[in-house]
């Protein structure tokens, strides 16, 4: 909601520099969007590890975290 009440300030403000915006974040969106999914990536592969790496603590019944 804030996102589109900053685009209507700079609509009133600067319409030509607004419509360049709206025409640009799906194709900026698009271009990140590879980034992102090697974010998730190394994200789940390293709670993989820190998971498997914490298997023993758990097994001999370290403490448990909530």
């Amino acid at each position: 909601m804030l996102g589109f009440l900053l685009w209507c300030v700079l609509f009133i403000l600067c319409w030509p520099l607004a419509l360049l915006a709206l025409v640009l974040f799906p194709i900026i969106w698009l271009l990140l969007l590879p980034f992102r999914l090697i974010g998730i990536t190394v994200s789940a592969v390293f709670e993989l590890l820190r998971a498997i790496l914490l298997l023993p603590a758990r097994l001999l019944g370290g403490p448990r975290r909530i």
